[in-house]
């Protein structure tokens, strides 16, 4: 095992530290000194940027570069005299932590949203700029409901964020990969066949798709232009007949590009595609885009002249159901991470229990073992290295300010995962550093119950994740605790690691279907202590046992950690299904390690 004296350096994510609170009263200063010019009396700055994606490049970071918060979700409203930051409940601590709360009040949006925040807060008459790229007709709709009630308007503007960034960062210049239709199991030529089918049944004219990863699905292209997801940009619009148009930065127009997609689909230039909807409302097609991910500024256009189809994304459902060749590369993926935990967990149990491991020498071993696979082409999303209270913030982010050291028997949880040319992984383990509390056990156990309550579950077609969400939270429940982030998301195939339409939470109602990667991590956190939570990929699978029914498939091969099982709490159809899981880690991936690691994971997975 290597000496944690001499971790390797990370390459795949940094440690910098992305939010300066010092940096908010100035911004915000420069900021209002430009609404008075357009004529308006606020601003909305949404976290998200024309693609309405999770992940976001550094250029269109606006929320993070004028409030200093970094989560992947959120809004801040600036007024002339009052500056508010709505999150989420998995950001109630990291914001106050990034922002200058002097200045800047948080919101939590499960009570607070900022439509009903700014109708309490301005007086009637007030007038409200968005820029109509960063907000979708859905989202947009819920805010201006209770402004209109109170007399406040929205006005649609050029953004001022960017006028008042002089050292905003280029937009990416990541190269476009064209993938074999080996890698994804279906060419762009049927996909596109079954796409104008669906659109056939709405006689829709043209689709027009704005989601990085419907994109890169349909036409079977990845890229580098999004933190740690193999996203290309940009937009496309697919007619019901004839050759559909893909809209890139112009660095991506080569002539290598133009020919490995020629006969599927024609290349042109970003700013190109406000005027292709034009044409399309010019010409009275009826149009399908997504109103809960289209910007409202293409619904603007297009209701010039269109007739719009306002349904969910047509791609994102096929995407969703994994055929068979992404599903054998996802397993592969899933075994290579495997060997790479085994390996990191092996070496976390040896030099934790010794002390001065910090929370980033932990990433930086991990992303090493990682890094063994020559597929590994990236994290699948910045590691969360939460050690002792550091692991109740469910979505901490370590860098250089906040980097704790790891003091024996605390609880360590990390969550991470990878992007593998086969495939994408998302795993998290809570692990034991020395003595275990009798309340820890006790939490960690019911998390366990829950996480393996999920992998068991057998249901009819038709069942959705707001139906058995239930499943991971109820030995929680039986004591008063809860966790308040979704049980599980879906997880794309080399693309994000959080996709749509399915997921496990009281918000996911699209039935689950055959070839759906979900995540199951549910898990508690008890804030000032220690953090837990237990997460495994599983696939969506008829069920052999019962016909007409559906059950799943585990992806994930790493031990659960033994030492912090109550085992008397368990049911013996739940050790069972343990000492089963564990036997199947061993013999899928003990052949591929060294002896010593090897030894390790044989202890690590013995029967209970």
């Amino acid at each position: 095992m290597q000496d944690y004296a001499a971790i390797p350096d990370a390459r795949f994510q940094t440690f910098d530290e992305k939010s300066d609170p010092a940096q908010v009263a100035p911004r915000l200063a420069t900021l209002r000194s430009t609404l008075a010019g357009l004529n308006i009396d606020g601003f909305l700055i949404p976290r998200t940027d024309v693609h309405q994606g999770e992940y976001v490049p550094d250029c269109d970071a606006r929320l993070a570069y004028l409030t200093g918060f970094t989560g992947s979700a959120g809004m801040a409203v600036v007024t002339t005299d009052l500056a508010a930051l709505f999150v989420d409940s998995r950001y109630t601590l990291q914001a106050p932590a990034q922002t200058d709360t002097a200045l800047v009040s948080i919101h939590d949006t499960t009570s607070t949203s900022p439509g009903d925040w700014m109708a309490q807060n301005l007086p009637s008459g007030s007038r409200i700029g968005f820029d109509p790229w960063l907000h979708t007709p859905g989202r947009l709709a819920s805010i201006r409901e209770p402004m209109e009630r109170a007399g406040i308007e929205l006005i649609p503007v050029a953004n001022p964020v960017d006028t008042i960034w002089a050292d905003r960062p280029a937009p990416p210049q990541g190269p476009l990969e064209v993938l074999g239709d080996n890698r994804t199991g279906k060419s762009t030529t049927e996909k596109l066949a079954e796409l104008r089918a669906a659109m056939a049944k709405e006689d829709a004219g043209a689709v027009v798709l704005t989601l990085p990863e419907s994109l890169c699905w349909l036409f079977n292209i990845r890229g580098r232009d999004v933190p740690h997801n193999p996203f290309v940009l940009g937009f496309a619009i697919v007619p019901a007949d004839g050759s559909p148009t893909v809209f890139l930065a112009e660095n991506k127009l080569t002539e290598e590009n133009r020919s490995a997609l020629s006969g599927t689909a024609e290349l042109v230039g970003k700013d190109g595609f406000e005027a292709a909807l034009a044409d399309l409302a010019k010409q009275g097609r009826a149009v399908w885009f997504d109103p809960e991910t289209a910007p409202v500024q293409v619904k603007s256009v297009l209701s010039n002249g269109a007739r719009l189809i306002e349904k969910r994304d047509p791609v994102l459902l096929p995407k969703a159901r994994k055929n068979e060749v992404e599903l054998a590369g996802m397993r592969e993926a899933h075994k290579l991470d495997g060997i790479a935990l085994a390996k990191f967990l092996a070496w976390f149990d040896e030099a934790a229990p010794r002390g001065g491991l910090t929370e980033i020498d932990i990433v930086k071993m991990l992303e090493a073992y990682r890094r063994e696979e020559q597929t590994a082409v990236d994290v699948s999303f910045e590691t969360i290295s939460g050690s002792g209270p550091n692991g109740a913030i469910v979505h901490y982010r370590v860098s250089e300010k906040t980097n704790r050291t790891l003091s024996p028997g605390e609880l360590m949880l990390v969550d991470s995962g990878a992007q593998y040319l086969s495939g994408t992984t998302d795993i998290t383990r809570t692990m034991a550093t020395g003595p275990i509390t009798a309340q820890q056990k006790d939490h960690f156990t019911r998390v366990l119950k829950g996480m393996i309550a999920i992998s068991r579950a057998r249901f009819p077609k038709g069942t959705n994740g707001a139906q058995i969400d239930i499943l991971a939270r109820q030995f929680l429940w039986q004591v008063g605790l809860t966790f308040n982030h979704g049980t599980g998301h879906g997880v794309g195939a080399f693309l994000s690691v959080h996709e749509g339409p399915a997921g496990i939470s009281p918000r996911y109602t699209v039935p689950f279907e055959p070839g759906m990667v979900l995540s199951n991590e549910p898990g508690y956190y008890l804030e000032g202590q220690y953090g837990i939570r237990i997460e495994n990929l599983v696939i969506v699978q008829e069920s052999e046992v019962a016909p007409g029914y559906l059950d799943f498939e585990t992806l994930t091969l790493a031990p659960i950690d033994r030492r912090l099982i109550a085992t008397d709490m368990l049911e013996a159809a739940e050790r069972d299904w343990l000492d089963a899981y564990h036997a199947r880690v061993a013999r899928e991936i003990g052949p591929h390690l060294d002896e010593s690691t090897r030894r390790w994971l044989d202890q690590a997975t013995a029967p209970l």
